[in-house]
């Protein structure tokens, strides 16, 4: 069964959540579906940078297949999330894919480190997105597949790793988006 939408893509939300522009640099830290990754790294274009950080073979293929889905450029890296290859201060925007519980079903001293990776490579007064899923109601509840704590709040970990003004921006269509910032200082 489709979803039933009014007009745009499937991914417009995720899109348009995360804000990403002609130009910038982003970060994904795991590709639980190929298609919001091309839509994140849509509007970057050519003049922008989107690097994929994926944890295994499995994710890169996902990550691979939706980029050239998607008509777009995007580099894969094979790492964990918590050692991130990528420099120092070269994002403008690090978007961590939680919907298939990579974040929630860590360790929290492991989901720390994530977090303060994503701190480390985004630039002074860059933006981190956490998109997790929320718990399915009603008959998605009872039928579908469970996935790792859906209902885990990023956003303590979001403040414990030093990200300023954070905050849940949106819980729709399935997803939560939280946003964190880095300081300009």
């Amino acid at each position: 069964m489709f979803p039933i939408r009014r007009g745009g893509s499937a991914y417009s939300l995720v899109a348009g959540m995360t804000g990403a522009r002609m130009g910038d640099s982003v970060a994904q830290i795991g590709c639980a579906h190929g298609g919001r990754l091309a839509a994140i790294a849509s509007p970057v274009g050519l003049s922008g940078r989107v690097v994929a950080i994926v944890a295994d073979d499995e994710a890169s293929a996902r990550a691979r297949k939706g980029a050239a889905d998607g008509g777009v450029l995007v580099d894969v890296e094979v790492a964990p999330p918590t050692r991130l290859p990528v420099e120092n201060d070269g994002f403008d925007l690090a978007v961590i894919d939680d919907t298939g519980g990579m974040l929630s079903s860590m360790r929290e001293d492991d989901r720390g480190l994530v977090v303060r990776e994503a701190l480390r490579i985004l630039r002074p007064g860059g933006r981190v997105m956490v998109i997790g899923a929320l718990p399915r109601g009603g008959l998605g509840a009872l039928f579908g597949r469970a996935t790792a704590d859906p209902s885990l709040d990023p956003a303590p970990a979001l403040q414990a790793g030093g990200f300023k003004s954070v905050r849940t921006l949106a819980e729709r269509e399935g997803l939560r988006f939280t946003e964190g910032i880095r300081s300009r200082s």
